[in-house]
């Protein structure tokens, strides 16, 4: 190894070690980065190496923010984030909770079922894993609960229908992945339709069969009440209002009427407005919202800052070189070293969180699939189809890390609401059989990537 190789190790593990001493992400980021500049710049007088770093290589980043500032895709973000918050504040999804377990009370699990329908909608709504994983657990954790639930069944519910929102759009991890590869938003976004549909549907089937063949876990309500039109009725009107939502959102960067950014004022608008529909809009909402927005909003673009400064030195200093060196050099084939990658954002999902690894590796990863020469269908319409594909897999990979013990956040979003009596081991003993299915999934993403393209293909 040269001494810039040792340089792009030093970088990483000075990296992992500071995440331990409790510093903000962003400012660990920008630190490092600047502090092996300055390290680059002696070794080249000191030690005659050939870093090319100096004092104009962090000017070179205030390049790079103007640009990250002047990025029309990013202006989606906050607008995404308000959604989202404001959808929290509607009550819509007390409405749909309350209206949809009278709907499936005749089905043992039927509550659980709930969960994980709510859970897709809240995903297709708000694309923020934590506001999805608080609400479902606040709204159905006592209910499951006090039904008679199996404590572990209920955890894994909530935590594996939370976690979609990480995948199925409007995500703003895919809008974030789509600046940082230069790939098309809508691609993405319709992507990720069927593997987020697919997961739900393999939670469903899986929740139905254990209680058909273990009923104590998921007893009937013992105040259930008979099918009826009325009933009926109420659960249309309470998913009719999101359910339009979506389809405004998602339904005019599909039809092509709006870019993802002008779709995602249309989400903020339409959150507003349903949430003044409930009767919940008030100043105290506003002010609440809005300043949860902005401070969420400044947490991201605060890492993209310190994130731009890190990445730019670590590719002065060749780290993408040695990334790419290091991979290719396995004797895996294309396939063994994409599930290798995919290993690794495992692990790093349990150290990092999406936004880290979405602007530092992902950057780093990505040159080294498309050169391994994987033959994706795009027929002709999706650009880089092969890159979409890898994209999805990584979106399917992280989430299995979110569920994942000992560290997933998703487990400690929950953990913080629920009831008392429900401990950690009843959530990871939950979450266990979500992960298998979640493998199962991504091992389907893998095998037929047309899951992934067809979509955009035949949109477009």
């Amino acid at each position: 190894m040269e001494i810039n190789d040792f340089l792009v190790v030093a970088m990483f593990l000075s990296f992992a070690l500071m995440l331990f001493t409790g510093f903000p992400v962003a400012w660990v980021l920008a630190g490092v980065g600047m502090l092996f500049a300055g390290v680059g710049y002696l070794s080249d007088i000191y030690l005659d190496t050939m870093t090319g770093l100096d004092f104009l290589t962090l000017g070179l980043v205030v390049n790079r923010i103007f640009k990250i500032m002047d990025n029309w895709v990013l202006v989606a973000l906050p607008m995404f984030i308000f959604m989202g918050l404001m959808l929290d504040k509607s009550g819509i999804a007390e409405r749909m909770m309350h209206a949809m377990q009278d709907l499936f009370g005749q089905v043992r699990g039927g509550l659980a079922v709930t969960v994980t329908v709510i859970g897709i909608i809240l995903a297709a709504s708000t694309g923020i894993i934590g506001a999805s994983v608080v609400l479902l657990g606040l709204l159905s954790m006592p209910a499951m609960t006090n039904q008679g639930y199996s404590k572990s069944l209920a955890a894994g519910t909530v935590c594996g229908a939370g976690t979609l929102g990480i995948l199925i759009p409007p995500s703003i991890m895919l809008v974030i992945m789509a600046d940082q590869l230069a790939l098309s938003v809508g691609d993405l976004f319709m992507g990720a339709v069927f593997p987020g549909v697919i997961l739900g549907g393999l939670y469903i089937t899986y929740i139905l069969v254990l209680a058909y063949l273990h009923p104590e876990t998921a007893p009937l309500s013992p105040d259930r009440r008979h099918f009826s039109l009325p009933m009926l009725v109420e659960a249309v009107k309470s998913i009719l209002p999101p359910a339009l939502l979506i389809v405004a959102v998602l339904g005019s960067i599909f039809a092509g009427i709006t870019t993802p950014t002008e779709a995602s004022g249309v989400g903020a608008l339409g959150a507003t407005l349903l949430a003044a529909y409930n009767g919940r809009l008030n100043w105290k909402v506003m002010k609440e919202v809005t300043y949860a927005a902005y401070k969420t909003t400044a947490y991201i673009f605060a890492i993209f800052l310190g994130a731009t400064c890190f990445a730019l030195v670590l590719r002065e200093l060749g780290g993408d070189e040695l990334v790419e060196r290091a991979i290719t050099s396995l004797p895996f084939g294309p396939y063994g070293i994409l599930i290798f990658i995919l290993l690794i954002v495992f692990l790093l999902g349990f150290l990092l969180d999406w936004i880290e690894i979405t602007l530092i590796i992902l950057p780093l990863l990505s040159p080294i699939v498309a050169g391994l020469g994987f033959e994706i269908e795009g027929y002709g319409e999706v650009g880089e189809p092969a890159l979409v594909w890898f994209v999805m897999l990584v979106a399917v990979t992280l989430q299995t890390s979110f569920l994942t013990p000992p560290v997933g956040f998703a487990l400690f979003y929950l953990k913080g609401v629920v009831p008392p009596g429900i401990t950690l081991a009843h959530i990871y003993k939950g979450v266990a059989p979500f992960i298998i299915l979640q493998l199962i999934g991504l091992t389907a993403v893998i095998l037929f990537p047309k899951l992934v393209t067809w979509l955009p293909a035949a949109a477009y």
